[in-house]
């Protein structure tokens, strides 16, 4: 289930770059989770009902966890894509696995072994390995800019958020987290798309559009956020984090498949490197746990 959920956001970062130009992020963001609102909507308000008496008694946190997860991580990582690269964007999202091992070991008080540590460096590798194509003056070629301060400010929400999910109601399912931050999620964002569309151009619709919102609503947001929030509660945060190293592998591949790009050596050494991290981190965690 990790390893769809980041396949999933491979596509989501990809065409949300593609198609910045063509819908405003925060837009973007408020039709995505709306469309995904209505399609799970027959199943949202009787889960929601059944529920009501736990989801009034946690509502704070589920409103924190729904501002943070549907609310803030993606609408910012939106908003740095209008200014980045892509290459700069699956860097800044590979912070990630770092930032919740940090944020648990200071919210938390877990310190990581040597081994998720170990884990964490060696997946980075295989990225960086990735983007820079094995060459080293790629690397230093890199320029950032505020975009990329935005998503890795968006990767930060999701290290919180991940860390938060440890104080998720016990009497919620999976799903029903989900139903209630998705609405949180939707009436935060509405009034701001609102805002952002009075001095911007009115959107032409067409069929790529449609194809790319059927897309945001079911893949990287409805089916990724169960996946996302079943795989923390089975391996925990710091496992899970370790997942993320996926993303660049995933965009490589649809890359491949999809754009005729041709696999390299540099390729091979990228993918065994993040499987050889995410390898070491699952393991040292289940071991620390029995």
């Amino acid at each position: 289930m990790l390893c769809l959920t980041t396949l999933f956001w491979a596509g989501n970062f990809v065409l949300a770059r593609a198609f910045t130009v063509e819908i405003p992020p925060i837009t973007m963001a408020s039709i995505r989770w709306t469309t995904a609102l209505v399609l799970l909507l027959p199943f949202v308000i009787p889960t929601i009902y059944r529920h009501w008496p736990i989801i009034k008694r946690h509502l704070p946190i589920l409103i924190l966890l729904g501002s943070l997860s549907v609310g803030a991580f993606n609408t910012l990582a939106y908003i740095g894509l209008q200014y980045t690269t892509a290459v700069n964007g699956t860097l800044m999202q590979s912070s990630m696995p770092i930032m919740i091992l940090l944020l648990s070991a200071i919210f938390l008080k877990e310190v990581a072994s040597v081994k998720q540590w170990l884990g964490v460096g060696v997946s980075l590798c295989g990225v960086l390995v990735l983007i820079s194509r094995a060459d080293l003056a790629m690397l230093k070629s890199l320029q950032f800019n505020p975009g990329d301060l935005w998503v890795l400010l968006g990767m930060l929400v999701w290290g919180i958020y991940s860390i938060l999910l440890r104080w998720r109601p016990k009497g919620l399912s999976g799903f029903t987290l989900f139903s209630v931050t998705l609405m949180v999620g939707v009436i935060i964002l509405a009034p701001l798309a609102v805002v952002e569309m009075q001095d911007k151009a009115p959107i032409v619709w067409n069929t790529d559009l449609y194809y790319l919102i059927g897309y945001l609503a079911v893949f990287p947001s409805i089916l990724a956020y169960l996946f996302w929030n079943y795989g923390v509660e089975k391996l925990g945060a710091h496992a899970a984090g370790l997942f993320i190293h996926l993303v660049p592998l995933w965009g490589m591949i649809l890359s491949v498949s999809f754009l005729g790009e041709k696999l390299y050596a540099f390729h091979f050494w990228g993918i065994v490197l993040i499987f050889s991290g995410i390898y070491l981190a699952v393991i040292s965690g289940k071991k620390q746990k029995s």
